[in-house]
């Protein structure tokens, strides 16, 4: 069984930096893709920054300058670093990791719990 687990959420004030790791746990052979999301109240879950097997990132417009994805296969973690963080930044993260290759099978996904970020102005 694959776990995905978020750490790093918090309290920042604006212009303020914060890093995000999510840390895949089981028998993990590889993972296809990686993401970072994001939620409000009431709102729908949005894609804030992808990374994909061969190097190529993705990033919502509102973050791009500002947010960097990244991973070390070798911990299977990936992180969010997020700078000139902004009141709008405020919500709940989530991680999500795509086509994940186990040494039984592959998993089609899997999400994080999700951890809070609060900015504050």
């Amino acid at each position: 069984q694959v776990q995905l687990v978020e750490s790093g959420g918090g309290l920042v004030q604006a212009g303020g930096s914060l890093r995000l790791s999510c840390a895949a746990s089981g028998t993990i052979v590889s993972i296809n893709a990686l993401g970072w999301y994001r939620q409000t109240p009431g709102k729908q879950r949005e894609l804030v920054a992808s990374l994909t097997s061969d190097g190529s990132t993705n990033y919502a417009d509102s973050v791009k300058g500002r947010f960097t994805i990244s991973r070390d296969n070798a911990k299977n973690t990936f992180y969010l670093q997020m700078n000139n963080l902004k009141p709008e930044d405020t919500a709940v993260y989530f991680c999500n990791a795509k086509r994940i290759a186990t040494m039984n099978r592959v998993i089609p996904g899997a999400w994080g719990k999700g951890t809070l970020v609060t900015v504050s102005s």
